[in-house]
């Protein structure tokens, strides 16, 4: 039997994060053959080609359906722009391919439904690209809460807040286009959202207002264009068991690069993590005398897996790529009919269920249920 072969479609950030983790996941974990890097698709032929080069990819085309009908090819990683994700991705199942597609699923909740459709009907591994929760402290968090260490969680709180789009002379691109989705809200809001489903479960309740900072933005051609999309959202969420929660997320946060602060609260104690400061947690645990009580600060370790996996000590700390090959690592779990730690469309389309919920509250002023 020959190994998994990989096709990549797009090559931007994403699309290298990808190429970067199949080509390290089977070095890392030592358990699983080397992937074959297959196929790579670009905008067009000569970018491919060159991209193809130099990430170790044996065949390239500027036409993505190429790679999808190439039959070498068994699973397909998907980095393009959110709007190509259902065209492709559905494409992909229908050949019989796997699919591995970067978060959200798509613009509109009509393509989502069709994508997680097509992975039921195809009865391929359909994974969305949900790295943050493949953090070793993450999976300890889940695994405290599972047992109970801060006692009952009664609420949550979540702020997620990059500045890429805090500068109001910068120019209109796609992301402020409405045919990209809501802006912060399913651009990287997604994100808060596949953590909390996967330590809380999903959402049963949304209050949301989503907010423009700058109602224009200037052209190339030096003309003010209307913003369609909201840089910042803030969202009351409602849990099982009365867990409440808030979620506050800004694409304009000047200072922030890739925050996203965590605050569960219990009855005996607080959990508190940071993804700027990603290799660290806080845990405050109601215990002893009060004299001494305070946060303790915990470093990833080996005994944090999958830590152990690249790194034998503490303190040496991963970064965004590690959490990518993890992931990699989930999809050949999953692949091979083994339990995975990952997000599938089925569950994806539960977190698109609730993006769309949240911006119906925003228009129409409500607690939505869902």
């Amino acid at each position: 039997m020959t190994s998994l072969g990989v096709g990549l479609i797009g090559t931007g950030y994403m699309g290298k994060c990808h190429a970067l983790a199949w080509n390290a996941v089977a070095p890392v974990f030592g358990d699983i053959e080397r992937p074959r890097l297959v196929h790579l698709a670009e905008a067009n032929a000569d970018l491919a080609a060159k991209q193809a080069k130099a990430l170790g990819f044996g065949k390239s085309t500027g036409d993505w359906r190429e790679l999808i009908a190439d039959p070498e090819v068994d699973v397909v990683s998907i980095t393009t722009p959110n709007a190509f994700h259902p065209e492709m991705a559905i494409a992909a199942l229908e050949a019989g391919k796997h699919v591995w597609c970067e978060k959200p699923m798509a613009p509109a909740f009509a393509d989502a439904e069709r994508m997680a459709q097509a992975a039921r009907i195809s009865g391929r591994v359909a994974v969305l690209g949900y790295n943050y929760i493949q953090n070793p402290l993450i999976r300890h968090i889940g695994k405290l809460l599972a047992e109970s260490a801060i006692g009952k969680v009664h609420s949550v709180r979540v702020e997620m807040d990059e500045d890429f789009m805090a500068d109001p002379a910068a120019l209109f691109y796609w992301k402020s286009e409405a045919s990209s989705g809501y802006g912060a809200l399913d651009d990287f809001g997604v994100h808060p959202l596949s953590i909390l489903s996967t330590l809380l479960g999903p959402a049963q309740q949304v209050m949301a207002d989503l907010a423009k900072p700058f109602p224009t933005r200037p052209t190339q051609d030096g003309k003010d264009r209307e913003v369609e999309t909201f840089d910042i959202a803030n969202i009351l969420v409602r849990f099982a068991d009365g867990v409440s929660g808030a979620i506050q997320l800004s694409r304009s946060a000047w200072g922030r690069k890739g925050r996203i602060a965590i605050q569960i609260f219990g009855s005996q104690g607080t959990i508190a993590y940071d993804q700027e400061r990603m290799n660290e947690l806080q845990i405050f645990a109601r215990e002893g005398r009060a004299s001494e009580q305070g946060f303790r600060t915990i470093l990833t370790a080996p005994i944090h897996p999958p830590y152990d996996k690249f790194l034998p000590a503490p303190g040496h700390g991963l970064g965004f790529n590690e959490l990518k090959i993890i992931e990699a690592r989930e999809v050949m779990r999953a692949i091979s009919g083994e339990t995975a730690h990952i997000i599938d469309f089925q569950q994806g389309l539960v977190i698109e269920k609730t993006v769309h919920a949240i911006a119906h509250s925003h228009r129409d002023g409500c607690w939505v249920r869902l």
